[in-house]
């Protein structure tokens, strides 16, 4: 009876393989949940790792003046007065000022110009299009030791030493990598929306900017953004071209090293270097400022780009 039993047909059973959905966690899952583990530490590792300095930055700024250089993130005597006498000790005041204003012309310039630019070479088609274009990336290949000496004669000759308008104004020119990262984005635009702005009867300007730039408005404010950080943090073209005036003429990165050197015991100074770690402190805010505000867009730029694929 049991013999009948075992081979009737109608008589199933489950194969010891096939397990109810979601009662196990397999070893894949197991693997996968320990790799994020390591990156998820990996990457708080690295930001510790990053934001040490920073930190060690406020906790000097904190420090009074026999304290500055230990190694101690929590300062045995917190010294609020530091930010309020910075004030009275350097003219860093005039320095953002200075700063501000030159970073905002540079990016400014060499946003719009670059812009005009890579949309020629973008949107138009002429002879030789993609030679002068290999010309323009060719550019960034010379280093700025060579080109140095023959760019402070020009300017000399125009009159502008000690004056903002050598670290601005070449931008007027454009930056060759700049030109090509904007032609990339203008690349990407449907051509057909420039053929139906012509047939309405648009400009070769209207085309540029009514249509072109609000799409490219991402890669716009990235480059501005660069160029920015770029001017603000131009200690050389400081040097060269505003050592010769007074310190409050001067930008951020060159009164830092002019406090540097003030403050120096080999040159008579007192060793108060808590005014400069306050300074470049309270100059490092705006720049922190304006990237958080300018983060979408480099998240947007990214996407576009990802977009374009």
């Amino acid at each position: 009876m049991s013999n009948l039993n075992m081979a009737d047909p109608t008589v199933t059973s489950r194969p010891a393989s096939v397990r109810k959905p979601g009662r196990d966690i397999g070893p894949s899952v197991l693997g996968r949940g320990a790799a994020r583990a390591v990156i998820v530490a990996l990457l708080i590792g690295f930001a510790l790792l990053f934001l040490y300095p920073f930190v060690w930055l406020v906790s000097a700024s904190l420090k009074p003046k026999s304290d500055v250089f230990d190694n101690k993130l929590i300062p045995d005597t917190i010294k609020w007065s530091n930010y309020k006498e910075v004030f009275d000790q350097l003219p860093l005041l005039h320095w953002m000022f200075n700063s501000v204003a030159i970073a905002f012309l540079a990016a400014a310039f060499v946003a719009i110009s670059s812009s005009v630019v890579a949309f020629g070479f973008a949107y138009f088609r002429f002879p030789f299009r993609n030679t002068l274009f290999g010309i323009v990336l060719g550019t960034m290949m010379l280093p700025t030791s060579v080109t140095m000496i023959p760019t402070y004669l020009i300017w000399k000759n125009l009159g502008f030493l000690n004056t903002w308008v050598p670290l601005f104004g070449g931008n007027l020119f454009g930056s060759a990598f700049y030109i090509f990262l904007q032609r990339q984005f203008f690349l990407g635009l449907p051509r057909e929306l420039f053929e139906a702005a012509r047939i309405d009867g648009s400009s070769y300007w209207g085309l540029f900017w009514r249509i072109a730039m609000p799409l490219a408005r991402p890669s716009f404010i990235i480059v501005f953004l660069f160029e920015f950080q770029a001017a603000w943090n131009n200690l050389q073209g400081s040097l060269i071209y505003l050592n010769g005036g007074t310190a409050e003429g001067f930008t951020v990165p060159l009164g830092i090293s002019y406090a540097m050197t003030k403050y120096a015991p080999g040159n008579g100074g007192q060793g108060d270097y808590q005014y400069v770690m306050v300074a470049a402190l309270i100059v490092t805010i705006p720049l922190l400022l304006l990237f958080a505000a300018g983060q979408r867009y480099f998240i947007e730029g990214v996407a576009t780009q990802g977009r374009k694929g």
